[in-house]
């Protein structure tokens, strides 16, 4: 690899720290200034918004400028939304700014790849990138809930600083701290010495292009299936990351920092089920998982019933001084399972799509195109969400009515699949 290509995946690995971190401190926040339970989705929605308004611009912001100071700036702009929380902001507000440092990282952190990198180079380039964002996930998730836990409280009662009054504040300034980082590593990050026309002066025709790009992906009989599958899951995955917390609490009776543990466990089943994919899956098979997304939402239907109160009360396996109750001790395969089947199914599907973008459209093209979708799926899903702890369903039932919406659409997307390949050959299209 070229000489920079390590920073860079620093830099996206403590990027994406403090990204997964972040969320765990602003729903602490949320609780410290006693926030109703349905203002949680909105913190992701306030975040989200940015992706599917720029998402005709993003790309040519990042090619107006060098792509390092195009993520330094994105960072900064991360830390300024964390340290507006630390300074009394509401989450929500901050979040939305934070949501709009990342949406502008986004293509800058993939485009500067294929410019620092010849062609052969850019799948172990973007396995590296993956595997680091992963990592990132899980380790970022259990950061944020230690540095929410009750032990983290003693700190700050002991140990009073200038705007830290609880653990979520402390947890606030670890984050910020942590893209500040990140921003200062982006600075080391050699010139690639690519130089764009600034298309940010025609915003007219960058909207015109999009929406051509748009219609082209969704008209395909090959890319609109992949486009389908994997925008419902991207919005199903970002919804069932808040669940999950909600899901512990309800019927784990754990705390967030606890909670966060569950998290990083589905970001580990992510990261086997994705390996698995990339051994056992072609690209021209890669319809053949579509099943897979239903066993995702049936799994997640048995989740919502899976309680400490199916388990004797005080039982438990002795690991040294600690006894880890049974409830625990099988929770953890069951996310585990989750993940895997979710990483399973995305990876080929994300490739199917790239694949036949690349080859309708470009690969930036198709790219934004798939943001968009994806965010907005996240948008609508999160404000199902709302609505229904607006409404005061029990999670239990909401993640029920997750889990057969998902499995619902998956079918549909099978049987329309089933339904293209009469008319068109879908294993040509692959091989195009």
């Amino acid at each position: 690899m070229k000489k920079g290509f390590y920073t860079i995946i620093a830099a996206q690995f403590v990027s994406s720290l403090a990204d997964n971190a972040l969320l765990i401190a602003a729903i602490a926040l949320l609780t410290v200034i006693s926030s109703p339970a349905w203002v949680t989705p909105l913190l992701q929605i306030f975040f989200t918004i940015s992706y599917v308004l720029l998402a005709p611009f993003v790309g040519a912001f990042a090619d107006a400028l060098q792509k390092r100071h195009v993520m330094f700036v994105s960072n900064a702009l991360k830390a300024v939304g964390c340290l507006m929380m630390i300074a009394g902001v509401h989450p929500m507000l901050a979040y939305g700014v934070v949501g709009f440092g990342a949406a502008a990282y986004s293509p800058a952190k993939y485009g500067i790849l294929t410019e620092l990198l010849p062609a052969e180079k850019l799948v172990a380039a973007n396995a590296w990138l993956e595997s680091a964002t992963v990592l990132s996930t899980i380790v970022g998730t259990m950061m944020g809930g230690a540095l929410v836990s009750t032990y983290a409280d003693r700190i700050v009662a002991h140990h009073p600083m200038p705007l830290i009054h609880s653990a979520a504040d402390l947890a606030m300034l670890a984050t910020m701290i942590t893209y500040a980082i990140a921003a200062l590593i982006n600075i080391g990050i050699p010139d690639t010495g690519a130089r764009y026309e600034n298309r940010l002066k025609q915003p007219g025709r960058l909207v015109s292009d999009f929406t051509h790009c748009f219609n082209v992906l969704w008209a395909d009989k090959l890319a609109q299936i992949a486009l389908w599958v994997t925008t419902l899951m991207w919005g199903a995955a970002v919804t069932l990351q808040l669940l999950v917390l909600k899901w512990a609490d309800a019927n784990l009776g754990l705390s967030l920092s606890k909670a966060a543990v569950m998290q990083g466990v589905t970001g580990l089943g992510i990261a086997v089920g994705a390996t698995a994919a990339a051994a056992w899956v072609s690209l021209r098979a890669s319809l053949r998982v579509l099943p897979v997304g239903v066993l995702c939402g049936v799994v997640s239907v048995a989740m919502a019933f899976y309680s400490k109160n199916l388990f004797p009360a005080g039982e438990g396996v002795r690991l040294g001084t600690f006894i880890m109750p049974f409830y625990l001790l099988f929770a953890y395969p069951l996310m585990i399972l989750l993940g895997t089947l979710a990483g399973f199914f995305i990876v080929p599907m994300n490739a199917l799509l790239q694949h036949r973008g690349a080859t309708l459209l470009s690969a930036g093209h198709s790219i934004a195109v798939q943001n968009f979708n994806q965010n907005l799926a996240v948008l609508l899903m999160l404000g199902a969400y709302a609505l229904l702890l607006t409404a005061k369903m029990p999670v239990q039932w909401i993640i029920v009515v997750f889990g057969i919406f998902v499995s619902g659409m998956i079918w549909l997307a099978m049987r329309r699949s089933a339904a293209n390949a009469r008319t068109v050959d879908l294993q040509a299209l692959v091989d195009e």
